[in-house]
Formats: C-alpha cells, sequence, structure tokens
C-alpha cells in the first residue's frame, strides 16, 4: 500500500447558506485530507472557494466521490504536480529568483478592464499570481469604481520600466490610476 499522497486543487461553488465550508471540510477529513490552502468569497448570492488538500493516492477516489454527492455543492478537481508543493522560504528564494510585483487599479468601470491590462502582463510574460477585483460607489458621486489589485512575477530580465510604460499607456485610454511596484523579498 502506497504512502504517497495526491495533491489536489479543489474548486467549489453552490448558493450560499451556512455550513458549506464545513461540509466541504468534513469530506476531505473523513478521507484523511490535509485542507493546505484556500480562498473564497460570497458572489452575487453563490458561495465560489477554491481549496487545494493534499490527500492518501489511496483515498483519491473515494474523496472525490464523496466531493461530488455533497448536496448543493458542486466541487470539481484537479491533480497538481508533486513539484508544485511549496519549498521553505529559503529554497523557494534559491530556487525561484523570479521578480515580485505589486499592482493595484483603480477607474471607472467598464467592459474590457481586466482584458486589457492582462494583456499587457501576457506580452511581458507576467504571471498572475493572485488577482482581487470589487466595484464600489465612488466618493461623493454616484460613480461605480472598479478596483483592482494583483500579485504578479516575473523573470529576472524583466524590463520593469517597459512595462510600467505599457500599463501607463493603457491608463490613459481606460482613464484608470495603475500603480505597478516591485516588492521587496522576504529575508
Amino acid at each position: 500500500m502506497s504512502s504517497s499522497n495526491v495533491s489536489l486543487v479543489l474548486t467549489a461553488i453552490g448558493d450560499d447558506r451556512p455550513g458549506l465550508v464545513e461540509q466541504l471540510a468534513t469530506a476531505i477529513s473523513q478521507h484523511q485530507g490535509n485542507w493546505l490552502e484556500s480562498s473564497m468569497s460570497h458572489l452575487s448570492g453563490k458561495f465560489a472557494g477554491i481549496v487545494r488538500v493534499s490527500v492518501p493516492a489511496g483515498q483519491l477516489d473515494s474523496l472525490k466521490s464523496s466531493l461530488a454527492g455533497l448536496p448543493g455543492l458542486r466541487v470539481t478537481s484537479e491533480e497538481c504536480a508533486a513539484d508544485a508543493l511549496p519549498q521553505s522560504s529559503a529554497a523557494t528564494e534559491t530556487a525561484s529568483p523570479d521578480r515580485r510585483l505589486t499592482f493595484s487599479l483603480v477607474g471607472h468601470d467598464r467592459i474590457g478592464i481586466v482584458r486589457e491590462v492582462s494583456q499587457v502582463f501576457a506580452r511581458h510574460a507576467v504571471n498572475v499570481e493572485m488577482l482581487s477585483t470589487h466595484t464600489a460607489s465612488a466618493p461623493m458621486s454616484a460613480a461605480i469604481l472598479f478596483h483592482a489589485t494583483a500579485e504578479l512575477t516575473g523573470s529576472t530580465t524583466l524590463d520593469v520600466g517597459a512595462l510600467t510604460r505599457d500599463l501607463e499607456d493603457i491608463s490613459n485610454d481606460l482613464m484608470v490610476d495603475i500603480t505597478l511596484d516591485e516588492a521587496i523579498p522576504a529575508r
């Protein structure tokens, strides 16, 4: 019997109500799964979550079956490569000399903002590791503002100046304020 674990990324969506996270956590723990990291939100009356778990290989099929049977929750799963598991921070810094950037944007809401910004990131081979967006009323007006924050990585050869210029070009076209800063690695 193999003692190896499989890493899974689960996505879950359903009508929001109390107890959904508990349902998910119970199914995972009943199959000796370890809840490693997650991000969950309430969006327009729906619960939406992403969870990364580690589960013994022998429990994989029964966990997937159990997750598929959860009432009121649609769960999908994708297996991750073993080398996708996080390393210690010292090992990560040595193995991955990528540049880390933080990005923020605020502007009048309109269709296409995320598409245009993400096209600039793709042209510069910048990876979006985390993206959070929301809309809110502007202070002292009825206008709706779109807010986005992101954590990005790029290669050590990334031309941050060229990336900034390209973002400034679309900033003028979109009439948004964009901030791009290089994150200082933790020591």
